[in-house]
């Protein structure tokens, strides 16, 4: 079965959660996707911050009633990334919604160090694959793009890997080439949303989110500018390409210890 995902590119306002949600409620009305799947950036509802203290969440916050109702009305799986407070930690946390109001959750691996990011939110040590339509997704949070054997799609557990990121315009070329090279390496559909314009800190965004086959070569290559598409995944293509191209059985065996 085709899958249908629509990534929204745009810019945030700085730590205004109730704004950056009335954004998207009107971008979304707007475009009016016939869709599957609906993927927001990272920290949607802020930025890349590290405040927090002051902007931090309960995990059954506002903004997690809000994608159960924009999920609702659109009668689509929505997620991305948000700040969240749960039991004294900070996470980055994404959150997967679906129209029926149930959820899962993934919390960022790999805290960025150069933000120090590590000293605010703790690290999370569990991968989350989601079925939709038969598809088998596994969705994680910018800087996870650096790390290929978190990534692993052993025995073809996943068949897109999809990553929500606040990715600056300075590293916008590792950018780009990662998110084609997880898709090679893994023989799935990569999806990478990134925000644009500047932020708080003076951080310039150049967006850039794409949607990549699993031969390498894209479906969907965005700028800098703002925008929501929509693109048709196929699974037939998928499965004869992974029949045709079988490199997974000859892939290296070993086990990650996914404790911290």
């Amino acid at each position: 079965m085709d899958l249908h995902i629509t990534i929204v590119q745009t810019e945030l306002q700085w730590q205004n959660a109730e704004a950056n949600r009335g954004m998207f409620s009107e971008k979304l009305n707007a475009a009016a996707p016939q869709t599957d799947l609906i993927v927001l950036p990272e920290m949607f509802t802020t930025g890349f911050s590290m405040n927090a203290p002051d902007l931090a969440e309960e995990s059954d916050g506002p903004t997690l009633s809000w994608m159960q109702q924009e999920a609702r009305k659109h009668q689509a799986v929505l997620t991305g990334s948000v700040i969240v407070r749960e039991d004294a930690n900070y996470y980055n946390r994404l959150y997967w919604v679906s129209p029926d109001g149930s959820y899962e959750t993934y919390d960022k691996r790999h805290l960025f160090r150069l933000a120090k990011e590590h000293h605010t939110y703790t690290a999370g040590n569990k991968k989350l694959i989601v079925d939709l339509k038969g598809w088998k997704i596994c969705p994680m949070v910018c800087y996870d793009l650096r790390f290929p054997v978190w990534s692993r799609n052993a025995s073809n557990s996943y068949d897109l890997l999809l990553y929500v990121a606040n990715w600056p315009k300075v590293r916008s070329q590792p950018w780009r080439v990662l998110l084609q090279a997880r898709a090679i390496e893994n023989l799935a559909y990569v999806v990478g949303v990134n925000r644009t314009g500047i932020d708080g800190n003076n951080h310039p965004y150049s967006g850039d989110s794409a949607i990549i086959h699993p031969k390498g070569f894209h479906l969907l290559e965005t700028s800098e500018a703002e925008g929501v598409h929509t693109v048709r995944l196929s699974k037939k293509e998928l499965e004869d390409f992974r029949e045709a191209f079988p490199a997974h059985l000859d892939a290296d065996l070993f086990s990650l210890d996914s404790k911290l």
